[in-house]
């Protein structure tokens, strides 16, 4: 077959491969369930990525994969900015010390990324953001939070 000169179709928003720890899945499950009546679109996107997502035992995690506790570094491909931050249950979450919720629309957009994948992010005021990962730390084991 010859190569075509028509223009390559865009994917439609095609969702990149998640990851997620099985240790983790009971937490976020139920977080996305008790989320249903206060943001039903967000508690739908979270269970929708869990749906999707291939659950891997602890120890089989990949380094380089966004899990509850990963420090992550972004980039806005809009603005060019980058941004690091760690990804923690809502009840760890603080802006001030970048530690995003992982029941917060970029939490739910950050959840089982591998570094490298690109995906959209749509802020409070409906504007469609694309980020890429460019980086992931995962917590050091021996670190013992007090």
């Amino acid at each position: 077959m010859s190569a075509e000169t028509a223009p390559i179709k865009k994917r439609t928003t095609r969702s990149p491969k998640i990851i997620i720890n099985a240790e983790h899945l009971a937490h976020i499950e139920g977080l996305a369930e008790g989320a249903r009546q206060r943001n039903p679109a967000l508690s739908d996107r979270l269970l929708e990525e869990l749906g999707r997502a291939k659950i891997v035992p602890a120890a089989k995690m990949p380094k380089d994969v966004v899990s509850i506790g990963s420090t992550v570094t972004y980039r806005d491909e809009g603005t060019g900015h980058e941004k690091t931050a760690t990804l923690v249950y809502p009840e760890d979450a603080d802006i001030s010390m970048l530690r995003i919720s992982v029941m917060t629309p970029i939490g739910v957009a950050l959840l089982g990324l591998t570094e490298g994948a690109g995906f959209y992010w749509d802020t409070r005021d409906n504007q469609r953001r694309t980020l890429t990962v460019i980086r992931v730390e995962q917590p050091t084991p021996d670190r013992e939070d007090g």
